[in-house]
């Protein structure tokens, strides 16, 4: 049984489940400082895990670095639409990617199978192939994917974690950089 139990473990990037909260938490608390504190730790956890990262994570923080140099005051208007556009279109393109059939599909139908706005899906094809839109209208773009990817992602895991009941609490330290929920890897959240 013990054996088997560790076979199920899947290992993380992260030490534990207090260091995941933490940095959730840091990029959704709006206070820039401790933003920018959990994207350091999410670059840890990218050099650590590569492309195992959960296109979730990366793509949150992504954002949120975007929303960080946007309130630092540093870049102009345009490298701001550039900044917040790329990761638009990156996450609009990672989401989709992961829905694509051999056939193509078209966006706009696999962002209402994953329940993204369709004008968030036609915001990454300005982006892409049009004329760059204001600034106002990619920062809203930013906050509604960040709104859907707490809500679709990250409560989702902090609920999970008030709902787990550890069956064993001798293995409570040996858990330490190992995580048994699978639904932090990539495959959980599409």
């Amino acid at each position: 049984s013990r054996k088997r139990f560790k076979a199920l473990r899947t290992v993380v990037a992260w030490r534990g489940r207090a260091e995941w909260d933490q940095v959730m938490v840091g990029l959704y608390c709006g206070e820039s400082r401790l933003q920018q504190e959990a994207l350091d730790r999410v670059s840890a956890w990218k050099s650590r895990y590569g492309p195992k990262m959960p296109l979730a994570v990366d793509s949150t923080a992504e954002l949120i670095r975007c929303k960080v140099l946007d309130s630092s005051g540093r870049l102009k208007s345009h490298e701001l639409i550039l900044s917040y556009g790329l990761a638009l279109v990156r996450f609009v393109n990672l989401i989709t990617e992961r829905k694509q059939k051999v056939v193509s599909i078209p966006l706009r139908q696999l962002a209402r199978e994953v329940d993204i706005p369709i004008w968030v899906v036609d915001l990454r094809h300005e982006l892409t192939h049009g004329k760059l839109p204001p600034l106002a209208l990619c920062r809203k773009g930013c906050d509604v994917v960040l709104d859907w990817l707490r809500k679709t992602y990250w409560s989702r895991q902090l609920g999970n974690n008030l709902c787990e009941e550890n069956e064993d609490e001798d293995e409570d330290e040996e858990q330490e950089g190992v995580e048994e929920n699978a639904e932090l890897d990539n495959d959980a959240w599409t």
